[in-house]
C-alpha cells in the first residue's frame, strides 16, 4: 500500500496528547522564528507587490496578511505570507533538505483564522504533523538519492520546499478542516497534481525563488478545500507507478523514513533554526571566517587572497565564481559562498543588512569578494570530513587556515534565542512592529498551547 495512506491516517488521527514535550516545544520555537523572519521579509522585493495583486483580486475576507493588514481568501493570505516568509532565506531548514517552517506556519496560520475557535494545541499539532510530513519526504529523497546532483543543486534540480510543501500544507489544511481519513488522501493527491518547483530560479537569482512556498501554500489550501467538497485525487501518489518518488525522482527514494515510527517519531527535531539569513550551505564557510577573523585578528585591509576549498568546484553556491563573486541581486547573495564570507572579513558578521539590493552594490564587500579562489579539495564539503575549508594569504606574506569540525553538530537552541532573532528580524518589517506587540506575540507563541483562539496571533501581526 502506498506510503500515502499511512500518513493520511496519521495527519487526521494524532491529538494534541499524542506529542512528546519535545516536540511542543520545538514546534513553537518553529512558530516564533517564522513569524519573525516573515515579519522582516515582509519589506523585501517581491513581496510588496504579490500584496497588492492579491489585494486587488479582492474576495471574502478570511485571512489576514501580515503586516499589510488586509483580510484575503485563505489561500491567498497563506500565498502572500508564505513568500514574505522566505524572502530572506533565514526560514528553518530540515531534512531533504527542506524548509519545513515557511509552508507548514502561514498555511495553518490562514487556515485557522478561516475556520475560527481553533485552539492552541490544535495549531500545535496542525503545525507538528505538517512538518513531520515534510521531513519524511525529505528524508526518503536524500537516503534513497543515487544519481549525482543536477547542477549542483542537493535537491536534484527541484526546490524541494515546494514540491513538497504541497502536500504537507494540504495535509494541515485538511487537518484544521477536519477531514476524514479518505478526503485527506484525496486532498493530497490533488495537491501532487499540482506539485512543483525547481532549482532553475536560484541559478538564475530570479524571485521566484521565494515565490515557490508561496504556490505550496496556496495550493495545498485548495487541494484540502476541494476535497472537502467530494473532489478526488490519485491515491498512490507517493509510490505509484507515476507516483511523486517515481516520476519526479526515478524511482531513486528509500520508503523506510516515510512511515518508520509514524506518530511517535517526529522529524521536525531535526529542523534547525538557521543563524545567517543565506542558503545553508554557506553557513559552514561563514562559521570558519568568523573564526578565522576572532582567532587572528584578521583586518580586512591585510587581506590578499581568499581560497575556499570544496570538493567540486562547480558547486552552486560557488559556480559560476564571477557571478557569486558579484550578485546581480540580492537571491545571488542569499546563494553565494563567496559574498558571505566576503561580508565576514569585510565587516566581521554576515546579517540581514548584507544581502540587500543595496549590500551587493557595497564596493567594500565587492573588493573583498573578488579576492576569493577555489581550490579543490576531495575532503572538504557538507557530506565529508571537513564541511569548510578557507585560506587566507596576508599583503604581509602570512597565511592562515581556518576549516569546520564534523564532529560539532547543531545544538537544539533556547527559546531566549529564537526571540532575540525575532526581535532582529522585526526590525526590518515594511510595518515595524512596537516594542509592546513584539512582546505580546512572543509571549503568546511561548504560552501557544494556552491560547483559546489562534486569530489573536493573526490580529498580532496585522
Amino acid at each position: 500500500m502506498d506510503a500515502a495512506y499511512s500518513l493520511a491516517k496519521n495527519m487526521v488521527g494524532v491529538k494534541y496528547n499524542d506529542l512528546p514535550a519535545d516536540v511542543v516545544e520545538h514546534t513553537k520555537k518553529q512558530v516564533l522564528d517564522i513569524l519573525g523572519v516573515a515579519l522582516g521579509g515582509s519589506s523585501r522585493d517581491g513581496v510588496p507587490a504579490l500584496a497588492e495583486i492579491i489585494t486587488h483580486w479582492g474576495g471574502k475576507p478570511e485571512s489576514t496578511i501580515f503586516c499589510f493588514g488586509q483580510k484575503v481568501p485563505a489561500p491567498n493570505a497563506a500565498q502572500v505570507n508564505a513568500v514574505m516568509g522566505h524572502a530572506l532565506d533565514y526560514d528553518d531548514t530540515g531534512d531533504g533538505p527542506t524548509h519545513q517552517s515557511v509552508v507548514i506556519v502561514p498555511t495553518a496560520l490562514a487556515m485557522a483564522e478561516r475556520q475560527g475557535k481553533i485552539t492552541g494545541k490544535e495549531f500545535v499539532t496542525a503545525v507538528a504533523l505538517g512538518a513531520d510530513m515534510m521531513g519524511r519526504l525529505g528524508q526518503a529523497f536524500r537516503s534513497g538519492l543515487k544519481s549525482t546532483p543536477v547542477a549542483g543543486h542537493p535537491g536534484a534540480g527541484w526546490h524541494l520546499t515546494a514540491l513538497y510543501g504541497y502536500l504537507a500544507a494540504a495535509g494541515v489544511a485538511g487537518r484544521l478542516l477536519k477531514l476524514d481519513e479518505v478526503k485527506m488522501l484525496n486532498a493530497l493527491g490533488i495537491a501532487y497534481h499540482q506539485c512543483s518547483g525547481n532549482g532553475q530560479c536560484v541559478t538564475e537569482g530570479a524571485l521566484t525563488k521565494r515565490m515557490g512556498p508561496g504556490f505550496a501554500a496556496r495550493g495545498g489550501i485548495v487541494a484540502a478545500l476541494m476535497a472537502e467538497k467530494g473532489i478526488t485525487g490519485a491515491h498512490d501518489l507517493l509510490e505509484g507507478e507515476v507516483g511523486l518518488f517515481n516520476l519526479y525522482h526515478r524511482g531513486e527514494y528509500d520508503p523506510k523514513p516515510l512511515t518508520e515510527q509514524l506518530g511517535k517519531r517526529f522529524t521536525n527535531l531535526n529542523t534547525a533554526m538557521k543563524p545567517y539569513p543565506c542558503c545553508k550551505g554557506t553557513h559552514a564557510y561563514v562559521d570558519v571566517a568568523r573564526e578565522m577573523v576572532k582567532t587572528h585578528q584578521i583586518k580586512p585591509q591585510d587581506i590578499k587572497e581568499i581560497t575556499v576549498f570544496c570538493d567540486d568546484d562547480r558547486y552552486f553556491l560557488l559556480y559560476p565564481l564571477e557571478k557569486r563573486s558579484k550578485p546581480e541581486n540580492p537571491v545571488d547573495s542569499q546563494f553565494s559562498i563567496p559574498w558571505a564570507v566576503a561580508a565576514v572579513f569585510t565587516r566581521g558578521h554576515a546579517g540581514i543588512g548584507d544581502f540587500t539590493e543595496e549590500a551587493i552594490k557595497s564596493a567594500d564587500i565587492l573588493e573583498m569578494s573578488g579576492k576569493v579562489r577555489i581550490s579543490i579539495d576531495k575532503n572538504v564539503g557538507e557530506k565529508h570530513k571537513i564541511p569548510a575549508k578557507i585560506g587566507i594569504i596576508t599583503k604581509q606574506g602570512k597565511a592562515f587556515t581556518g576549516q569546520a569540525d564534523a564532529a560539532v553538530g547543531e545544538k537544539p537552541l533556547p527559546f531566549a534565542d529564537y526571540e532575540r532573532k525575532f526581535r532582529d528580524c522585526a526590525a526590518y518589517a515594511v510595518k515595524p512592529r512596537t516594542p509592546k506587540q513584539i512582546d505580546k506575540i512572543i509571549a503568546l507563541v511561548k504560552d501557544l498551547e494556552q491560547v483559546e483562539d489562534i486569530k489573536e496571533l493573526a490580529v498580532l501581526l496585522n
